[in-house]
């Protein structure tokens, strides 16, 4: 079966935390803290790797955790870090952050990775927070935490030379012939429903040729998944127009070749501008040759090269696959082969969501004063409460970033409720 799109969470993982620790050695007396830092959580990776040609493992498995830091130990000892999970996708793969809607990264080649959620920092051991006045700190930092994001993964296949017309016009036939693919054929429209692959082996050169569901009309629209099918073409570099010159089905080769144009125009004017090979086919139900010549003629004057086949007899076949290979070439010399992503890619990582400011407002439900921020958790989840020292680090943080005096000027006086995460304190000035 063939998968073009999936949804899969992602977490990282989460960083260890730093440890509380002291020296503890004959004839070192008072030996002071040496508690280590915590390991960093494991990153998840999105890989292309030409092994992979569907999105079908993740209809399967659909949510996917890196592993998490260790804990730091005594004797100033690391935490060992979690391994990054690398996730493999087939090249041509668009990560998109499904709550934003945003591109992370389009995977267009082998190799190509983009990280998807950071794994959280690794909390730093009391042998840090030592200094002339904290001779014996009793407090540790916590690691950072895990971050989870929905993603949806959108293949856009990667094919050198992409078979597009209306439903029944001979694609799968002719991809049939071309190559060892054996799609479904049929003499009904849609035979073809999933986009398929063959190579095409001629003069000891080879190319990849994709077989893509019929378009209709308001394809661009999405009628009859045209949007689905469409993006597939995307990423072929050159077109090959297939025709039914014979009419066979009652249709007029101009309207239709000329409307599955303006479909790829209205979807997008640089898929309209790519090299274009049109094939007049089913030339063995032709009962009237003037009918292919008109065509041909029409064709040729907007600037298109024509070949006359019947994917049935092979009629044709060899010729127009030699011209295929040959724009391919023409393509590779003038460096225009290497297909390259247009989407606009959003940097996810420029700011650290462990470091944000703190935010401060007053819950309007029960008047209580709140401080939220990410750097504030992971130090409150650091704070050892039975500890002054820890408890004096927590202020000296939360006043050094300005919070008192925002919930001052919010209204915050003596006696007053501030509440941080889950826990609340009463404010005082002394």
């Amino acid at each position: 079966m063939f998968v073009d799109r999936a949804r899969i969470t992602v977490k990282s993982g989460k960083g260890g935390n730093g440890s509380v620790s002291f020296r503890r050695e004959p004839f070192v007396p008072e030996g002071g803290p040496d508690g280590g830092d915590g390991g960093k959580g494991g990153d998840v990776i999105f890989e292309a790797n030409n092994s992979y040609r569907t999105l079908m493992d993740f209809r399967y498995k659909r949510k996917y955790e890196a592993p998490n830091g260790e804990d730091g130990m005594k004797k100033k000892k690391y935490g060992k870090s979690g391994e990054d999970l690398i996730i493999m996708v087939p090249p041509g793969t668009v990560v998109i952050d499904e709550m934003t809607g945003l591109v992370m990264k389009d995977l267009v080649h082998h190799g190509d990775r983009v990280v998807a959620v950071k794994g959280g920092k690794g909390g730093k051991g009391n042998v840090h927070f030592k200094n002339s006045v904290r001779q014996a700190p009793n407090f540790a930092e916590a690691g950072g935490e895990a971050r989870e994001r929905t993603i949806i993964l959108e293949l856009k296949l990667i094919a050198d030379a992409g078979l597009l017309g209306f439903p029944n016009v001979g694609k799968s036939t002719f991809l049939s012939v071309s190559t060892s693919a054996r799609p479904k054929i049929g003499n009904y429209h849609f035979t073809t429903i999933t986009p398929n692959l063959g190579v095409v082996n001629l003069y000891d050169s080879s190319f990849v040729l994709a077989d893509i569901p019929g378009l209709v009309e308001g394809a661009h629209e999405g009628t009859g998944l045209g949007l689905d099918f469409l993006k597939h073409v995307e990423r072929t570099k050159v077109l090959i127009h297939v025709v039914d010159v014979a009419g066979s089905e009652g249709r007029d080769p101009v309207e239709d070749f000329e409307k599955i144009n303006s479909e790829l125009e209205q979807y997008s004017p640089k898929l309209a501008k790519k090299p274009q090979i049109v094939v007049g086919n089913k030339a063995d139900l032709l009962f009237d040759s003037r009918r292919a010549e008109e065509f041909q003629k029409y064709v040729e004057e907007r600037g298109y090269r024509f070949f006359l086949i019947s994917a049935v007899t092979g009629q044709g076949i060899r010729e127009v696959l030699a011209a295929v290979l040959q724009e391919l070439t023409r393509l590779e010399e003038e460096g225009e082969n290497e297909e390259e992503s247009d989407l606009v890619e959003i940097d996810f990582h420029g700011e650290d969501p462990d470091y944000r400011e703190i935010y401060t407002y007053v819950d309007e439900e029960d008047g209580v004063f709140v401080i939220e921020g990410k750097q504030l958790s992971k130090i409150f989840n650091s704070t050892n409460f039975n500890d002054m020292e820890s408890l004096r680090y927590l202020y000296k943080y939360i006043e050094k970033k300005g919070a008192i005096a925002e919930l001052k000027e919010l209204g915050l006086s003596e006696g007053d409720t501030v509440r941080i995460r889950d826990y609340e304190f009463e404010y005082s000035e002394e």
